[in-house]
């Protein structure tokens, strides 16, 4: 468990039962940090695929993903998930693992939520022996980059995201453990 000096924030492992509240969770926090920049429609799309409470339980069962759960105050605020696998291409670093999501609840930016999530996926990754972490962000989220550069990624390379029917670029970034 991580504790944030700032707000109670505890930080769990999330399980399948968690699966509909993070749906409701990963809808919200998509849609707050996307939505004024994309086609309803595209949104629309992408979350009735992607962030389903049935999505969410077959991806916490899956022993290749190891998902956290930030709570304040015992109340649910944010989520990340790290994922074993192949790195992508522009990845250069030994044993690399991916944290594939992070997000926090709006209204908790600023308040280390993200921080004791990332420390997580960090602890999490060490424990998996990686030697290098990374990830993909939309290159116009530019609060998200500057998060991930305070806490020690680079970028690395470029990869793309389709939400909908619009292909988006991320930057992919990374760092050492």
């Amino acid at each position: 468990m991580y504790n944030s000096p700032m707000t109670e924030t505890t930080i769990r492992l999330a399980n399948v039962t968690d699966a509909e509240s993070l749906a409701e969770l990963a809808d919200r926090t998509f849609r707050d940090t996307f939505a004024k920049f994309n086609d309803p429609a595209d949104m629309d799309a992408y979350v009735s695929d992607a962030l389903t409470t049935e999505r969410f339980a077959e991806e916490i069962d899956d022993a290749a993903n190891v998902w956290f759960v930030a709570e304040v105050d015992g109340e649910l605020a944010g989520y990340a998930k790290v994922r074993a696998g192949t790195a992508h291409e522009s990845v250069t670093g030994e044993a690399p693992i991916e944290v594939s999501r992070l997000y926090a609840e709006q209204r908790f930016h600023g308040h280390g939520v993200g921080r004791a999530l990332i420390e997580a996926c960090f602890d999490e990754a060490r424990r998996q022996n990686a030697k290098t972490i990374w990830l993909g962000v939309w290159e116009h989220n530019v609060r998200a980059i500057a998060f991930y550069q305070k806490h020690g990624f680079v970028r690395c390379g470029a990869t793309t995201f389709v939400l909908g029917k619009d292909v988006q670029t991320d930057d992919v970034m990374s760092r050492s453990l």
